[in-house]
């Protein structure tokens, strides 16, 4: 789908770009479409995770291309563990030599080779090499821990200020409290109740100001799309999952496999099916935020490729025209992601502890 979504605007793009012959075709140009490649794989490997920062990179006189970014660290097992920088990989171009052990970044992972960097593949033309277990501080990784740490720093001088000025917020707390206050009084009363929602409002809060946190982190420069990761909504859904089943009373098991006022073949019909629906709510919140955020930079970084496309004052002003216009609309989809999210794991809270009337 993804996928999908970037061929439309490249070939949209090159539509306007390329020659017209006489009869109305679209003339060949190796150039352009050399052009269209390096831009498809730059917006798909954006998308990925990496072990460096790469804020830029531009192919200096003598043809040679350089990056622009710093590095961070390797961290791999391998008969123990092995630590080093991963400017030693260069991108892919170079060996890393660690205790004799050879290593090559290859496709946006890391395999075992030798002094030459040699890769075997089989018969479907994939790599056989021995792929080290990998515990690398990624770009993602790191982009995870800044945010935490921002949290962490933020709330706790907002709790000082509580204690400080009994109860009333000072700095940037009294951004940040209005906030709090809302994701408590429209989000977690509402939809678990007055009687349970205590016990969630720590998760919740940290689950919308740690997506919204690192929606608008990955609008910056930095090149960062950590919750377009599939393993990150991932890990986010499961969490809201083992909360939700965990904590949930009898009751709503009971409703799940023998629903009260139901006839016996119906209960025996309609188990399964509640029960594949517990397993499909946290697959939507993976799947919602993981699509939503990876189509925003898919849209956007193809907005910004046809100011190169373009190449004339017309076509290059309206791209970035539209480029600053889907980022302001970015930012609103940033913190309207991290809503649903907390809204919707709320909501299935709220169906965990529900107390019914007729019981």
């Amino acid at each position: 789908m993804l996928k999908n979504v970037l061929n439309f605007f490249l070939i949209i793009a090159f539509s306007f770009a390329s020659p017209i012959t006489a009869k109305g075709t679209i003339a060949p140009d190796s150039k352009t479409e050399n052009k269209k490649t390096n831009i498809k794989e730059y917006i798909l490997h954006h998308l990925k995770d990496s072990h460096d920062f790469n804020l830029l990179s531009y192919t200096n006189e003598s043809g040679k291309k350089t990056y622009v970014g710093f590095p961070l660290p390797v961290i791999l097992w391998d008969n123990g563990l092995k630590i080093f920088s991963s400017s030693k990989l260069d991108h892919g171009k170079a060996i890393a030599s660690v205790e004799n052990n050879y290593y090559r970044l290859y496709h946006d992972k890391i395999y075992k080779t030798d002094v030459e960097g040699t890769i075997e593949y089989d018969k479907e033309n994939h790599p056989t090499n021995l792929s080290p277990l990998d515990l690398s501080i990624t770009k993602g990784v790191a982009s995870i821990l800044f945010t935490s740490i921002i949290m962490f720093f933020l709330f706790k001088s907002l709790a000082d200020s509580y204690k400080k000025n009994n109860l009333i917020a000072n700095g940037m707390g009294r951004f940040f409290e209005p906030i709090v206050l809302y994701v408590r009084d429209e989000i977690a009363i509402p939809n678990i109740g007055k009687k349970y929602y205590k016990k969630y409002m720590s998760y919740l809060l940290t689950l919308f100001f740690f997506i919204w946190f690192l929606n608008i982190l990955g609008l910056t420069p930095l090149g960062i799309n950590v919750t377009g990761n599939i393993a990150v909504t991932f890990c986010l859904a499961l969490i809201t999952f083992i909360i939700t089943n965990i904590t949930a009373k009898k009751t709503y098991w009971k409703h799940i496999f023998w629903m009260p006022g139901v006839p016996l073949p119906m209960k025996i019909a309609l188990a399964p099916i509640e029960l594949l629906g517990v397993i499909i709510k946290p697959f939507a919140l993976m799947i919602r935020l993981y699509a939503n955020i990876s189509a925003g930079h898919i849209v956007l970084m193809s907005l910004i490729s046809l100011i190169f496309i373009f190449r004339n004052w017309i076509g290059s002003s309206l791209s970035f025209i539209l480029a600053f216009s889907i980022s302001i609309i970015e930012i609103l989809v940033a913190v309207l992601q991290a809503y649903i999210f907390t809204v919707l794991s709320a909501l299935y809270f709220g169906f965990a502890v529900e107390e019914h009337e007729h019981e």
